[in-house]
């Protein structure tokens, strides 16, 4: 997909209004509450530049849909926090902002597996790369649990309820894996790696240390289409 695109203009805009508001909170809760009330927001701001910061360094372009899932999920949880979303609608927000997060780990993971494919001497199969989405959520997953358990433990925040609300969330980061993961096999069955990785990240250009698979490799299981040609 084009850099140019429409959709990829939309992305643009919609991240840095979402970018705006979370300075909008940081600026908020500066006023309001002091110097430990905005280092959380200080921190997802941060996070939300870390694709910025891999594309100037590495020069490489990360796909508008990437940065804007990030950004997305980012600005749910801190918002659920700021205008204590969390209580109020509890526990449905909490659940979906987990599912919509998840979703996006799960889909950062499964494209790092397709370009880890192309450009190392990897050859995974289409079961390794199901395992590696729900292992690559899973574990984002209870790194996310560790990061609200450390902000309550020192900070004094309220981001976890519980033992059982922490289950919930790991169960609905699996329901987000579970999902990416049989939409993946569902194309990987009608599409190659290479075109699939071409989908989800356009055409990016690394330094290679190995030589460059070429992209003419076929699906696993071809769809009726290509059989019946």
């Amino acid at each position: 997909m084009s850099q140019h695109s429409g959709h990829w203009r939309f992305g643009t805009v919609m991240t840095l209004i979402l970018q705006g508001l979370i300075v909008m909170i940081l600026i908020a809760s500066l006023v309001t509450g002091g110097l430990i009330a905005v280092f959380i927001p200080a921190v997802v701001l941060f996070m939300t530049l870390i694709p910025t910061i891999i594309e100037r360094k590495y020069k490489v372009a990360i796909p508008w849909w990437i940065t804007f899932l990030i950004v997305l999920s980012l600005y749910i949880h801190l918002a659920g926090e700021y205008f204590t979303w969390y209580v109020m609608f509890y526990p449905y927000y909490d659940k979906v902002a987990h599912l919509i997060a998840g979703i996006t780990a799960a889909l950062i993971g499964f494209t790092a597996v397709l370009l880890m494919d192309r450009y190392t001497e990897n050859n995974f199969d289409r079961y390794v790369i199901i395992l590696m989405i729900i292992m690559f959520t899973m574990a984002f997953g209870a790194f996310w649990e560790i990061f609200e358990f450390t902000m309550d433990t020192f900070f004094g925040t309220s981001l976890q309820h519980g033992n059982t609300d922490t289950m919930l969330d790991l169960i609905f980061d699996l329901f987000a894996a579970i999902i990416v993961a049989a939409l993946g096999n569902f194309y990987l069955r009608r599409l190659s790696k290479c075109e699939l990785m071409h989908l989800l990240a356009g055409n990016p250009k690394f330094p290679l240390k190995y030589e460059e698979k070429p992209c003419d490799e076929k699906p696993e299981s071809p769809s009726r289409y290509q059989e019946d040609k």
